[in-house]
């Protein structure tokens, strides 16, 4: 499948991050209608909503954890990507690097085969990969930071695209879990729903937003907080490796 966000990957962008509850969702949904259209994934998936499932690595004292929950400006998170939820399904696999500055974010990533991933899960280098940038540097920072794949993290969503508005995105994510794991596709994982009830919304966007946007926004009361899948799995899925203190 190709990238369904509608916009290219590589650029900085802001991402705005909201819980609501499900009467918000419907509401919102309902409100967004007439200025979106679904993505490519949505499209073709049950109800609209299409499965993600990423296996996300870090140290094992938690260095990227730790970032998240202190609040550092300039953070890199980790993480391998697909939208199936076994191997035998021939899923799509894309490796992923995710830099934030504040509320800005530049992601890159790159699609790899099944044999790649295997290899690089037994030995901690891509094959014949030495042309893929992205590739290059997620080996080099794992080796670096002596990263290990830590959890898996999945929901469904629903993803649309703005109409004439190049780049801007809108989400909700439904039945957000996580799982501990050291590979995307664990054998019967153990998982844990993150904030039961709760549909995460999030807007993805150049350093402006359309007028019928903020509007929307401020109709619906949606105030900005942090929600990160991946610290918030970690806190559920992997307890005893956070020290006392620490806090998503």
């Amino acid at each position: 499948m190709h990238n369904p966000n509608g916009a290219p990957n590589d650029e900085w962008r802001f991402e705005y991050k909201y819980r609501v509850s499900p009467a918000q969702y419907f509401a919102l949904k309902a409100a967004i209608r007439p200025y979106t259209r679904a993505d490519a994934y949505s499209l073709i998936a049950p109800q609209g909503r299409y499965l993600v499932r990423s296996l996300y690595f870090d140290s094992p004292d938690l260095r990227a954890y730790q970032e998240k929950v202190d609040g550092d400006c300039d953070r890199v998170k980790l993480r391998i990507r697909t939208y199936a939820r076994t191997l035998a399904e021939k899923p799509d696999l894309r490796v992923e690097m995710k830099a934030r500055k504040g509320m800005s974010m530049e992601k890159h990533g790159a699609f790899i085969s099944a044999g790649q991933y295997a290899a690089f899960m037994r030995s901690g280098s891509w094959p014949g990969t030495n042309d893929v940038p992205v590739l290059l540097e997620f080996e080099r920072y794992v080796r670096l930071k002596g990263l290990v794949p830590l959890i898996v993290v999945e929901y469904r969503r629903e993803g649309f695209i703005a109409r004439g508005q190049q780049g801007l995105r809108l989400t909700f994510d439904h039945q957000v879990c996580c799982a501990r794991a050291d590979s995307l596709f664990p054998t019967a994982p153990v998982f844990r729903v993150l904030q039961r009830g709760a549909v995460i919304f999030e807007i993805k966007c150049g350093k402006s937003q359309p007028a019928w946007l903020r509007a929307l926004v401020q109709a619906h009361g949606l105030r900005i907080m942090a929600n990160s899948k991946f610290a918030q799995g970690i806190e559920a899925a992997r307890p005893e490796l956070v020290q006392p203190g620490w806090s998503c």
